[in-house]
């Protein structure tokens, strides 16, 4: 009878490290849901983060079930010119370097333009800054984005 005991409990505890490498995993990584925050601190919507052979890209997704899915990206000047602003891949080709993820461009949907850009994660993964800049990341401005999902 001891014998079971001792073996529920190392079962019971090797699960629970599974599960907590698990979430921390997940925390390790900007996959997921983000919610960007203005300098008041007011969402600016919902962006999901995936990854890609390697890459992490993110699109925009809607913050609730009656957003209206009709707007379109008309000031874009790539090919993402006039497509519908929910589901529009806003992120490109972040690659992760030295505890960043660089090396991409971020659009912003309301002007067109295209800005180059950083992420890095703080607060043990359940927040993010992104940098957006143009040639050089001092020359740019950060957003603090908060872990939904």
């Amino acid at each position: 009878m001891r014998f079971l005991a001792t073996l529920a409990v190392l079962l019971l505890v090797s699960t629970t490290s599974v599960l907590s490498a698990a979430a921390d995993a997940r925390l390790a990584s900007p996959v997921g849901l983000w919610e960007p925050l203005d300098s008041s601190g007011k969402p600016l919507g919902l962006i999901r983060i995936y990854e890609v052979k390697g890459l992490y890209n993110g699109r925009i997704e809607p913050m609730s079930p009656t957003e209206d899915h009709s707007a379109r990206c008309t000031r874009c000047t790539d090919d993402r010119h006039d497509k519908p602003i929910i589901g529009l891949e806003l992120l490109r080709h972040l690659r992760p370097e030295n505890g960043k993820y660089v090396g991409g461009a971020i659009l912003d949907p309301d002007t067109g333009h295209i800005w180059s850009c950083e992420l890095w994660l703080i607060n043990g993964g359940h927040q993010l800054i992104m940098r957006g800049y143009l040639l050089f990341p001092f020359l740019g401005r950060s957003l603090t984005w908060q872990r939904v999902g």
